[in-house]
């Protein structure tokens, strides 16, 4: 394993919401509201909040990402028929732009960080949204930048929004990682060009079986250093 080498030339594109930050950091909340059915409808709200990321870039019909967040909620309280207040919809709402980073986040950063990599933030969301997430769970000078798909109106995994990457940050394809542990993320920049890890943060997490698959997989980001360290030349 080559060790301790600085990779100035590399750059890393890391995804925020799920890879960085645990999405389903509601939960606490959520289950004041709700009780036992709060895992359930966290995991439901972050489906939908896909979906309609998904269906508005297909469309051409782009409202920013907290949009999709917070109609994705209106739905899921209609699915499960749940009646939450106005002012409880607000305060989820509000806990979404300060979620935790899962426990690996930080200390696999700075050991990237010091190994010489070019590492920027990623995402669907704004770029204010996307610096208070980061600001808040107190890894945003860590990032050289935050690149956001709302830049150019569209969302992941839309071709352009990887060479918009790519552009922004004056990248090569070959020297350029997307780290993110949502598979359509993946693929869409494997598709584009990129290399990809893919951080599997569940066991029972499947990829799916397309002919793009990822160039690494991690369980965690503590093991994503050396596993680059294999790939990188």
């Amino acid at each position: 394993m080559k060790e301790n080498l600085k990779r100035p030339n590399i750059t890393l594109a890391f995804d925020v919401y799920g890879t960085l930050i645990n999405t389903h950091g509601v939960l606490i909340l959520l289950e004041t509201m709700i009780g036992d059915k709060a895992k359930a409808f966290s995991n439901r709200w972050r489906e939908k909040q896909l979906e309609y990321s998904f269906r508005r870039g297909l469309m051409k019909n782009y409202v920013p990402f907290s949009d999709c967040t917070r109609q994705a909620l209106e739905y899921t309280c209609d699915y499960y028929q749940i009646s939450l207040s106005a002012e409880q919809k607000h305060a989820l709402m509000e806990c979404y732009k300060t979620l935790p980073s899962f426990e690996d986040v930080k200390p696999a950063l700075i050991t990237l960080k010091a190994q010489g990599y070019r590492m920027f933030a990623f995402s669907n969301g704004t770029k204010r949204a996307v610096e208070t997430l980061l600001h808040a769970a107190g890894i945003d000078a860590l990032f050289e930048g935050v690149v956001s798909a709302d830049e150019i109106k569209t969302f992941k995994p839309n071709p352009d929004i990887y060479q918009h990457f790519l552009q922004a940050t004056e990248s090569k394809e070959s020297d350029t990682w997307l780290i993110s542990s949502n598979p359509f993320d993946v693929i869409g920049a494997i598709a584009t060009g990129l290399k990809a890890a893919w951080v599997k943060r569940t066991e029972g997490a499947v990829f799916d079986p397309w002919e793009m698959q990822p160039n690494v997989i991690v369980a965690d980001l503590h093991l994503l250093d050396s596993a680059l360290n294999e790939c990188v030349e």
